[in-house]
């Protein structure tokens, strides 16, 4: 029987026994762990000295490599155990710590002897009944190595998390990795089966094999029975029996100095000396991401145990991208992804994929030596919930109906409970594991897995409790979003944006519910028609249209009022950007303009003046458009410039089509350079436009006709850079739709006619916008003819063509039927060359859409140039009249462009020295662009005829 040396420093109360291996505060032990313990004895021993981090290392972890987090983690913990004297324990900035006070060391003595009687020897082997793993625990070694850590500076750790998430496990694992490292007993204590709270130190007792007597087994006296002995606990389950545990574990921390305690819970302890370890579920990629086995935990989980049901289970790309689906859904929780990998391997993979709803129904049946609440998820959530009182099952219930998470305010309004009660359920909740804190300091937020989630909704069913909670629900977020509803407040509410955005699955799920059979139609529009801003703000106009659509359709007392002129005004604008300018669209815009004149809404009357502008510019209804900009005019103040500058972007437009190209370009240019630019953001969602980009790109059409090449591609790229700023995409599709179709191709820029066409596709097609995608096509055919690929150019064409005349997207319909024309004309089609040009110069006569006229003229007489039938005098007047009309206009391009037509075809037929009297005088005329192909053939043709 050996002696051990007894040294005691004591300062201030504190008392470090070192013989003991013991922190005691006024006499009570204080728990630490081995190696924090470690630290503190040679910071003891320094005598206020520093000492350094190497020399910690040193001492403490002799012969082994430690990083700077784990010494910053015993520290913690040291500080921690030191509680309101935490400051004893000094940080010395690059150089170490030390310990502060005259901390006094008594010499041993006999009293201070103790005797190594109970401990074993370093020759007996330890004795453990941790169970041996059933299988690899796959994913957790950094958890491992943290938990490691933390072990050796605190005497208790407690692994929390959802039922599921792997704690057991993780905990044996540790335990049985620490055995040699502690050199002590280690014994797991399984507390599942207690039904009966005082049985907990009876059960302690038994799994250490104490052999006690008696009828009194408390929590003391097993404490006792342990004495100096060295042993690992590993207490598993305590959340049922979360007092009685925690009463146990803190006595045996208390009594006990060699004891270290591995405890699992779905909630923490709360007891002096422990570290909370939350089990984190396993990684899973992000949605998109490239799926590994290797690098994601829950991939390889479930591949794994495929694998040991299906030998050959050996998943490619497209199958790993199934598994990452069904690991998200299930929240990565390890439980989970055992039980659907075991119904992979006799279902197959996309019959688990499409079947998550009934995940309850279908993920069962897991191993037959598992807890019975382990071979069913329902089992496993039915435990935790259980447990819980009838307030926090409520809540829990409640909070379900938000798939997005939650705010405090959110929580408050579906409870029904004040702020301090709901408040203080959450906080129970996160702590046993239910909740997950999902937010921020600043940004407070909470969320349910979606597992958990799942369970909550089935549980709270589909009665009166349910129907309540939804209709709190939908109240709420009739009272967030408000500042989207009013004038005064929409720039405020965009500039905070973010916020709301947090928000979209559960708008989505309150405006479901409100809008649904069983759910209040009325107060559904209300909540439509409140948020129809925030959905354009976010670039959702198809969402906003369709929330409107359906909202319409149960207004209920609403019909007439100012909720149903909202909706109509949405479902409008909508329709006109993903439909086209069909009559329905019409219709409904037409509806909303009455209510906005009955309910003397100034700001709805612009609202739907606009979009009925928009829809018949668009639809080349320019007479239509014209009226429609001057009952704008006649709604504002003259001595407001936001609107004043609205108005002549309006008037601008069709004036640009009626060939008015000098009146209508002083309008857009003005516009554009005077438009208050800190209105833009709330007119992107009043007038589902910005009046700089469009007046910008729409002036494009007077440049170009008017001869100013170099200033309409720099108008172009500015209106493609100034849509850009405002991040909406039907914005930057009319940009791109007139730089790409107009000005690239009338000036024969191909490069970037492609670029900015394939950008056009790209935008239309990822945002729904129907309209533009017809003209993407339609670009794309124009670029494949003039690079000699005149089938494919024509297919193209025909394609975006048929697609905008369904849409009613009418603008570039006669361009691109002149294309169409240009394509068959090269594969020898003269007469359906013909007759396309026919229906774009009916159509433009028959629209008022005159710009187009000259070169529908001009192309009509090369082809029948071609086709040899006419006369020469009949081809040549086509070329007069296309420049007569071109001149009219004062479109000096396609004046050119006529004449150089014109001259060409003199010249097959033998003329000669005719070009400069026709050329020279309009070539003249141009001050810029004089690189451009076509001036560039303009001069070649003066130039041959002066030879």
């Amino acid at each position: 029987m050996g002696q051990i040396e007894r040294n005691l420093f004591e300062f201030s109360g504190w008392e470090l026994d070192l013989g003991k291996r013991e922190l005691r505060a006024l006499g009570a032990p204080v728990p630490l762990g081995s190696r924090a313990f470690d630290i503190l004895e040679v910071l003891a021993t320094a005598s206020g000295e520093a000492v350094t981090k190497d020399d910690l290392m040193r001492r403490v972890w002799p012969g082994l490599v430690v990083e700077d987090n784990t010494i910053q983690v015993h520290i913690s913990a040291i500080r921690k155990a030191l509680g309101k004297d935490r400051d004893l324990l000094k940080t010395i900035s690059g150089r170490g710590y030390r310990l502060i006070g005259q901390w006094k060391s008594d010499p041993p003595s006999a009293a201070s002897q103790i005797t190594t009687t109970g401990m074993p020897s370093r020759e007996s082997r330890p004795v453990s009944n941790i169970p041996a793993p059933a299988s690899e625990l796959v994913g957790r070694e950094s958890a491992l190595r943290r938990l490691l850590t933390l072990t050796s500076a605190y005497r208790v750790v407690t692994l929390t998390g959802p039922g599921g998430i792997g704690k057991t496990m993780l905990a044996s694992e540790l335990g049985r990795r620490l055995l040699p490292q502690l050199g002590s007993d280690a014994f797991f204590v399984e507390l599942v089966s207690l039904r009966e709270p005082e049985l907990v130190p009876t059960t302690v007792a038994q799994a250490v094999d104490l052999k006690l007597q008696g009828d009194q087994i408390t929590a003391e006296v097993v404490a006792r029975a342990i004495g100096e002995r060295r042993v690992l606990l590993v207490i598993d389950n305590c959340e049922h029996v979360i007092d009685a545990a925690a009463a146990m574990i803190d006595t045996i921390l208390r009594i006990c100095p060699h004891v270290t305690v591995i405890a699992t819970s779905r909630e923490s302890l709360r007891i002096e000396g422990e570290f909370a370890y939350r089990v984190p579920p396993l990684e899973v990629p992000d949605s998109g991401e490239v799926v590994s086995a290797a690098e994601h935990s829950a991939i390889h989980l479930f591949v794994a145990r495929t694998r040991a049901l299906q030998w050959d289970f050996e998943p490619d790309q497209q199958k790993l991208s199934t598994i990452a689906d069904i690991c998200r859904h299930l929240d990565g929780i390890p439980l989970a992804i055992e039980l659907a990998a075991a119904r992979a391997a006799t279902l197959g993979l996309q019959q688990i994929a499409g079947r998550l709803d009934d995940r309850f129904v279908l993920l069962t049946g897991g191993r037959r030596t598992a807890l019975p609440r382990h071979q069913t998820l329902r089992a496993a959530l039915d435990w935790s919930y259980q447990l819980l009182p009838e307030s926090e099952r409520q809540l829990l219930c409640r909070l379900a109906a938000f798939p997005g998470g939650f705010t405090l305010d959110a929580a408050v309004a579906v409870s029904g409970e004040g702020d301090a009660e709901t408040t203080l359920a959450i906080s129970n909740l996160v702590s046993k594991s239910l909740i997950t804190f999902d937010g921020s300091e600043t940004v407070p937020r909470w969320r349910l897995l979606e597992t958990v989630r799942v369970y909550s909704l089935e549980k709270l069913g589909d009665g009166e409790d349910f129907r309540r909670t939804m209709c709190r629900m939908a109240k709420h977020f009739l009272k967030l979003f408000q500042p989207f509803s009013a004038r005064r407040t929409l720039s405020a509410a965009i500039e905070n944006i973010t916020h709301y955005r947090r928000e979209i699955d559960n708008l989505r799920a309150a405006l479901r519910w409100a809008l649904s059979e069983g759910g209040k139609g009325g107060l559904g529009a209300k909540l439509a028609a409140t948020s129809s801003d925030f959905w354009t703000a976010i670039s959702l106009v198809s969402e906003a249209g369709d929330w409107a659509e359906r909202a319409l359709d149960r207004l209920g007392d609403e019909k007439g009022s100012r909720i149903e002129m909202v909706l109509r005004c949405a479902l409008g604008y909508a329709l006109i950007y993903t439909q086209g300018m069909n009559p329905r669209g019409k219709e409904v815009l037409i509806g909303a303009l009455h209510l906005a004149r009955n309910l003397n809404d100034p700001d709805y009357r612009q609202r739907v003046t606009c979009a009925l502008w928009l829809f018949s510019a668009r639809s080349a209804r320019l007479d239509d458009a014209l009226t429609f900009a001057q009952e704008y005019e006649a709604t504002l103040d003259e001595r407001d410039l936001h609107e004043r500058t609205t108005a002549s972007w309006l008037v601008g437009i069709p004036q640009t089509y009626q060939a008015r190209h000098r009146e209508a370009g002083d309008r857009l240019s003005w516009a554009a350079a005077n438009y208050p630019v800190e209105h833009r953001k709330i007119d992107l969602l009043r007038l589902e436009a910005d009046v700089r980009t469009s007046s910008l790109s729409h002036n494009t059409v007077n440049l170009i006709s008017r001869g100013l090449l170099e200033q309409a591609a720099e108008t172009a790229e500015q209106a493609i850079q100034e849509a850009r700023e405002t991040a909406q995409p039907f914005v930057l599709c009319v940009a791109l739709a007139w730089s790409a179709s107009f000005v690239a191709l009338s000036i024969e820029d191909l490069d970037r006619a492609k670029v900015w066409g394939e950008e056009l596709s790209r935008q239309a097609s990822q945002h729904g916008l129907r309209p533009f995608h017809a003209v993407g096509l339609s670009v794309r055919g124009a670029i494949a003819r003039r690079l000699r690929d005149a089938y494919v150019g024509v297919e193209d064409l025909r394609a975006g063509i048929a697609e905008m005349r369904e849409a009613s997207y009418l603008l570039f319909y006669p361009t691109f039927l002149c294309e169409l024309a240009a394509a068959l004309q090269a594969l020898g089609r003269l007469d359906e060359a013909l007759s396309e040009l026919g229906h774009a110069l009916s159509f433009s006569r028959e629209h008022g859409y005159h710009w187009m006229i000259p070169e529908i003229l001009r192309r009509k007489g090369e082809v029948l140039r071609d086709q040899d039938l006419r006369t020469p005098l009949e081809i040549e007047d086509l070329f007069q009249n296309a420049m007569m009309e071109a001149a009219r206009q004062e479109a000096l391009y396609w004046q050119l462009t006529s004449a150089v037509s014109l001259i060409n075809f003199r010249k097959a037929a033998g003329y000669q020295g005719e070009a400069r009297s026709v050329l020279s005088p309009i070539y003249q005329q141009f001050s810029e662009g004089l690189s451009s192909p076509l001036l560039l053939r303009a001069r070649a043709l003066i130039e041959a005829s002066q030879e």
